[in-house]
């Protein structure tokens, strides 16, 4: 009898546990009433999580999830909105758990929450029938991370280090770059597959993203799950899990995959209604319980693989740029480091608009040599110095002279906001930004005479 690998393994203990665990399809229940959150079921027990079929008079049946209970009454959100469901409709149990069915015929595409294409190409060759919300791989089972990701963002590569199945989010307001920063990463990384998930995105702004930011080529290599902020909360849910069972199938083939989350937030906003919907009582501004213990079981499903990473990208709504908000302060200490998009940098013309000195990648000093750490100290420390003295030096109260370190930093400013600025189309390569970052580190640490000649 031949062995079994660990990934024939792993995936056999999931099958088992998916048998146990299978209720026998056929069990029926009636819509009770349709309340103001939630839809309401009598005789329908079946579990937390189980996909049913809300069978409507007159009208195409919808699915629809269980989401909780009051007595004997059972909870249920619907995938498609609430419209003729009435009173006495038949509520018919599909599945104990949501399942999704991923190919490698998904590149290129893009398909809605439940896996269904909507770019009018025809339909999707599928061959893996796997479960929406799958348990991580367990902490014994994940490589250490030791590989580089290159993304040809100057700024990332160099002074923000990413490695093959580090998890980062990036935190920003609207208006500063966010989706321009996605798209740069996706035309620019050595990732195998690229997996984006756009959770309660602009309905206006899908087609333009795919057009805009990604080129033919990179669309090519790329998996686009879209629920847009119209659709209910629970497909908003589904558009995380889907994107992110999409990128674990892939990784399970022994691919890097790249997944791009734009946005966590409003993953965690569409739980927080139907967490409301289910009964959950709101703690922190609003949001219940069950939105900071969803969170960890979404991002600790990226991470490495006993044959392949998902590299995970998510980017986190501030509102009001309150980088401490509930959302961002839980991610901020889930994550594996995070990138800051500041409104200011925005504001004088500089992108990518990322803020070096409040942004960190945990990975980075395992990740790069010791002549790159040093570089990159080096030009951080100018920043902070030109930073923490702007004030006066732009109204004229500083005097060159007084302080050997400021002067550098001035003299420097200029190349580094140069270094720093990248336009949206251009991809820096890796080893030609680590060139010029490495440059300017000499520079920022020999003293201002030699500064001033290299000038």
């Amino acid at each position: 009898m031949t062995a079994l690998t660990l990934p024939q393994h792993v995936e056999l203990e999931r099958l088992v546990h998916a048998l146990d665990n299978a209720i026998p399809s056929g069990v029926e229940g009636t819509i009770w009433s349709v309340g103001r959150n939630a839809i309401e079921a009598v005789a329908l027990p079946v579990p937390v999580g189980a996909v049913c079929q809300i069978q409507r008079r007159g009208r195409a049946a919808i699915p629809a999830e269980v989401i909780g209970f009051q007595g004997a009454i059972t909870l249920l959100a619907s995938l498609d909105g609430s419209d003729g469901i009435a009173p006495g409709d038949k509520v018919v149990l599909r599945d104990s758990i949501a399942t999704l069915r991923v190919g490698p015929g998904m590149i290129g595409r893009v398909i809605d929450a439940s896996g269904n294409p909507i770019d009018d190409l025809g339909p999707i060759p599928t061959l893996t029938k796997v479960p929406l919300d799958a348990p991580p791989i367990t902490a014994m089972q994940r490589p250490p991370i030791d590989q580089v990701l290159t993304t040809g963002v100057r700024t990332i590569d160099t002074l923000l280090t990413l490695g093959r199945g580090q998890r980062i989010g990036i935190f920003a307001g609207s208006g500063v770059g966010k989706s321009t920063l996605l798209g740069m990463m996706a035309r620019g990384t050595d990732a195998e597959v690229v997996v984006i998930g756009l959770v309660g995105e602009r309905g206006r702004e899908v087609q333009e993203y795919l057009q805009r930011e990604l080129d033919e080529v990179t669309r090519k290599k790329c998996v686009t799950v879209v629920a847009t902020s119209d659709q209910p909360a629970l497909r908003r849910v589904h558009a995380a899990m889907t994107s992110t069972a999409i990128a674990e199938y892939f990784r399970d083939q022994g691919k890097n995959v790249l997944l791009m989350m734009d946005s966590v937030t409003r993953f965690a906003m569409a739980q927080r209604e139907i967490g409301l919907a289910a009964g959950e009582a709101p703690t922190t501004r609003g949001y219940p319980p069950s939105v900071f213990s969803m969170l960890p079981r979404l991002v600790e499903r990226s991470g490495t693989g006993p044959r392949g990473t998902i590299t995970g990208i998510y980017t986190v709504l501030v509102e009001g740029d309150d980088n401490n908000e509930p959302i961002s302060d839980t991610l901020r200490g889930l994550l594996d480091g995070h990138f800051v998009l500041s409104r200011d940098i925005a504001h004088r013309g500089r992108y990518p608009a990322i803020d070096v000195l409040s942004s960190l990648s945990r990975l980075q000093s395992h990740l790069a040599d010791e002549i790159q750490l040093k570089s990159a100290t080096a030009l951080r420390n100018s920043i902070s110095v030109f930073r923490d003295n702007e004030d006066l030096i732009s109204i004229g109260a500083y005097q060159r002279g007084s302080n050997p370190q400021i002067d550098r930093a001035i003299t420097m400013q200029p190349q580094i906001e140069q270094f720093l600025s990248q336009p949206a189309r251009e991809i820096a390569p890796w080893n030609v930004s680590l060139a010029a970052l490495n440059q300017l580190g000499t520079q920022c640490n020999a003293p201002p005479a030699m500064q001033a000649d290299k000038k």
